[in-house]
């Protein structure tokens, strides 16, 4: 039976870190593709599976005071902080919840739809939600495109992390997460009935980011590695002062960032 719900919790002593970090890595990569699609002022958004406030802080920096965005999750403790006149904070499960009142110019979700498991109807509720002409930019991992925590596997705390990264992988999978889910984003895009759909993907490898993400994400799930019996105490203590030594050159799995656009209603065209 597969273990289900999300493995990362937003309530975890580590999760603000977490999100820091990811922040870190992913911010300034997810900014520049939102700003190539055209962001203005007073756009609508709606910023899905939010978990950390950066992207819908940003988002509403953008659209400005004419604009709104919809920030939403399945725990929206890490949000309150960001709500204000034109910022809307909810709770939302993309999985099951019907989607939210209004139209979209930009419907927004990172590393959210490769862990809910009914992640097809999922994109086609968030690609419904726009208006005609409007963006949906999604953005998720591909762990089995790249899938280890140290690519250059040179001695032994290379290997080990290596084998830590593939248990932490098994866990991932059996909570129902797709991990080869990031490279199929162009297709569901265009089956989803976008138009004008394209990807890049973003390697991260050797940063001090990866580092305080590996042991964030690590010290979450740490209890599960050991007592599912994947890996001893003992080795998780040594992957984490490997990690803090600052020696290892660590790596993520890519993030596949794709966009498409809802095809403008005929009347637009004429």
């Amino acid at each position: 039976m597969r273990d289900q719900g999300y493995l990362l919790d937003n309530q975890h002593a580590e999760a603000a870190a977490r999100f820091d970090a990811l922040s870190a890595l992913f911010d300034r990569w997810t900014f520049g593709r939102i700003d190539g699609i055209g962001i203005r002022q007073g756009w609508r958004c709606w910023e899905v599976g939010a978990g950390g406030p950066s992207v819908a802080s940003w988002l509403a920096d953008r659209v400005g005071p004419a604009g709104y965005v919809l920030a939403t999750d399945l725990d929206v403790t890490g949000l309150q902080a960001i709500a204000r006149p034109g910022v809307e904070v909810r709770r939302h499960d993309v999985g099951d919840d019907p989607p939210p009142g209004g139209a979209f110019d930009l419907v927004h979700a990172r590393l959210v739809l490769m862990h809910v498991a009914p992640r097809a109807a999922a994109l086609r509720m968030m690609a419904g939600a726009l208006r005609p002409g409007g963006w949906l930019v999604v953005e998720d991992a591909d762990p089995t495109l790249q899938p280890l925590a140290c690519p250059d596997e040179h001695g032994p705390e290379e290997r080990l992390a290596n084998r830590i990264r593939s248990t932490f992988r098994a866990l991932l999978a059996e909570r129902g997460a797709e991990l080869a889910y990031g490279r199929t984003l162009p297709r569901v895009l265009r089956e989803a009935g976008l138009v004008d759909v394209a990807a890049e993907g973003f390697f991260p490898l050797s940063s001090r980011a990866c580092a305080e993400l590996e042991r964030t994400t690590i010290e979450q799930v740490r209890a599960r590695l050991v007592t599912r019996g994947l890996v001893t105490e003992d080795e998780i203590a040594q992957h984490l002062a490997h990690v803090a030594s600052g020696r290892l050159d660590l790596a993520l799995a890519p993030l596949v960032s794709a966009w498409g656009r809802r095809p403008e209603a005929p009347h637009d065209n004429a």
